[in-house]
């Protein structure tokens, strides 16, 4: 991912990721922080904005993240209240960091976003929608454009300065088939409609997977795991 990480540090230092709820944002948003951290010395800054479910956010490897040196920004969170992050506006307009959004699913967690919906519309910021085409309301077009056109909405962003990762998994059981056909099927229902950036897989799985559709795939390391979740 160091590469691809790189090219997009070209142009952009804000990232935002958006998408279905358990497409995969904050593992690729986690990977993404430590490739901007490693080569370069602007601070980066890590906003955990998921609001919306109580496992498998960022905030649960926070230690992790903060010991390799990224300022990993959130807000304890009462009971259900959703609760807004400080200091978001002013990353996002400090052209001597980088900022990176991992944002709750759907459109839901998207709103939490809204008010912020101006400052990512500048030329600065890059907004990729995750799409796991394994997830139920990934799976054909018209359930991807029903929840990609509600996650848009509600965090008032446009198509400009947006890409697609492709994100196909179905937990530690996943297989280089898998990986390829996901990419395969994603290609098919987006590939004419949406730019399809990039592909993600778990570091052990890229180099079984080949390059299905001439589509980079990028490993991921994996920082949300939980026990039960390991056998």
């Amino acid at each position: 991912m160091e590469q691809f990480t790189r090219q997009q540090l070209q142009q952009y230092k804000n990232f935002v990721f958006i998408g279905e709820a358990g497409s995969g944002k904050t593992e690729l948003a986690l990977n993404m922080a430590m490739d901007c951290r490693n080569g370069q010395d602007k601070p980066v800054h890590f906003f955990d904005l998921d609001q919306t479910k109580p496992l498998y956010r960022s905030r649960d490897v926070r230690e992790s993240i903060e010991q390799a040196g990224i300022v990993f920004h959130f807000a304890e969170q009462p009971a259900d209240a959703p609760v807004a992050v400080g200091g978001v506006a002013e990353a996002l307009q400090d052209s001597g960091s980088i900022v990176l959004m991992d944002v709750g699913g759907g459109d839901t967690g998207s709103r939490l976003i809204r008010i912020y919906s101006e400052l990512l519309r500048q030329q600065c910021t890059k907004t990729f929608y995750v799409v796991n085409p394994y997830r139920p309301w990934s799976m054909d077009p018209s359930h991807i454009d029903e929840t990609f056109s509600k996650v848009l909405r509600a965090a008032g962003l446009e198509l400009r300065n947006l890409g697609i990762l492709c994100n196909p998994n179905i937990g530690l059981s996943t297989t280089p088939e898998d990986v390829a056909e996901g990419i395969r099927r994603t290609i098919a229902m987006l590939g004419n409609v949406l730019p399809v950036e990039a592909a993600a897989a778990m570091r052990r799985l890229c180099r079984l997977v080949g390059n299905p559709c001439e589509l980079p795939v990028l490993p991921l390391d994996l920082y949300m795991t939980y026990e039960w979740a390991e056998d």
